[in-house]
């Protein structure tokens, strides 16, 4: 059975008969478990129309490049950092030479030329048009971009001819869409991920934390998980779901936190820790509610948490190990010190100075830090980063311990 749950597809719908196979599609993407958005072409629109679109997908339709209303809501930047993956379907021969020559004249075509997510066309068109030389180039062109190709079919056409440029039929694109997300990468492997804050508590109603959402770890975790990993996830505090096929551990202190990877990582194979874990906890919890009092200040003394990233790099018989460093400036400095102070196989920093990708947000950026290199990955969501990220740990760890 094909799973899209908790997937962003961003479904383009240019002009053609085929068009009419699109609200079917969305349907059937939806019946997977995706959130649908869709994005029109005036061309589209004159096949089947938008109001459809909408009614099927429960979600405004975009139809024009330049209309303020959409860019104040979900502009084209942000509508390709949305998705997970951008299918076009159908995808119409003017499309692919407008993508193949880097033409954004329309919304569609921006999106697509914007967007850091996997992009897949199903090509529907007249059979001559398919077999010509100017389109065959241009799919040779979109192909060697890592541009996904689903069909076409062969059969009869419309116009009455019989050959191949029919679309797939909606469930086969959905299923093929689907097994984007269906990798292998860590599969037989362990992986145990920490995310969230965690909290030191100073009386029974007041404590210590931070801003962490967990969003990044929680995506790293559901990557994971994708991947074919035994994923156990060590979770702070969040209002968050848990992801399918992911083991989840709640804790609230860093000091839970440490006991609950101690417990599980003797048999990992792979650790990241994504967790903001405080670094000081008060010495001493106060049995009741500390009162205000006359005075202006109050003075908390404060200990030393353990390290849990370091214990893990520590060990003997240490997993793959990734770190997190969030920092507010020298980002790649601190970074790369980090890396090396901690013998960490990989770190990866991100500025969380930035409101835009930082706590909170549905978007983030990091650069890659490991002894050869760094490798940055540019603005997109969280979603989609983590597994980008997930993709270049598995090369790391192969490369380390099946080389």
């Amino acid at each position: 059975m094909m799973h899209l749950i908790n997937k962003r597809v961003l479904l383009g719908v240019t002009g053609g008969i085929a068009a009419y196979k699109s609200a079917e599609i969305v349907r059937r993407l939806q019946d997977a478990g995706a959130d649908v958005r869709v994005v029109m072409t005036k061309g589209a629109q004159e096949f089947i129309t938008a109001l459809t679109m909408q009614a099927l997908s429960g979600n405004p339709v975009h139809t024009d490049l330049l209309d303020p209303q959409a860019e104040a809501a979900m502009g084209h930047i942000e509508l390709s950092r949305w998705a997970d993956v951008v299918l076009v379907a159908p995808a119409s021969a003017n499309f692919m030479s407008k993508l193949a020559t880097g033409d954004g004249s329309d919304l569609l075509s921006t999106v697509c030329l914007a967007t850091q997510s996997k992009i897949v066309l199903a090509p529907a068109m007249n059979q001559g048009m398919w077999r010509n030389a100017s389109t065959q180039e241009n799919l040779k062109t979109l192909l060697e971009r890592d541009i996904k190709i689903l069909g076409p079919a062969s059969g009869g056409q419309a116009c009455g001819d019989v050959g191949p440029g029919r679309m797939l039929e909606p469930d086969d694109i959905a299923t093929q869409v689907a097994s984007l997300f269906e990798q292998d990468a860590f599969a037989g492997l362990k992986v145990v991920i920490t995310a969230g804050p965690t909290r030191e508590a100073i009386d029974p109603v007041r404590y210590i934390s931070n801003h962490s959402s967990g969003k990044m770890g929680y995506a790293i975790a559901e990557a994971a998980a994708e991947a074919g990993a035994k994923t156990v996830l060590v979770s702070g505090p969040v209002q968050l779901s848990c992801p399918a096929r992911v083991d989840r551990q709640d804790v609230v202190s860093a000091l839970q936190m440490y006991e609950a990877v101690s417990k599980e990582i003797s048999d990992a194979d792979i650790f990241i820790g994504a967790a903001a874990v405080a670094d000081f906890r008060p010495v001493e919890e106060a049995s009741e509610k500390i009162k205000k009092g006359a005075s202006d200040t109050m003075t908390l003394n404060m200990t030393k948490n353990p390290d849990i990233i370091a214990m893990v790099a520590q060990r003997e018989d240490k997993p793959f190990t990734v770190g997190f460093a969030a920092e507010t400036q020298n980002v790649l400095e601190y970074g790369r010190k980090k890396l090396e102070a901690k013998k960490l196989d990989m770190v990866i920093a991100n500025d969380v100075s930035d409101q835009s990708i930082g706590f909170n947000s549905d978007d983030n950026a990091v650069t890659l830090i490991d002894k050869e290199a760094n490798e940055n990955l540019s603005v997109r969501s969280k979603s989609q980063l983590a597994r980008d990220i997930i993709q270049v740990i598995a090369k790391k760890y192969k490369s380390k311990y099946h080389a």
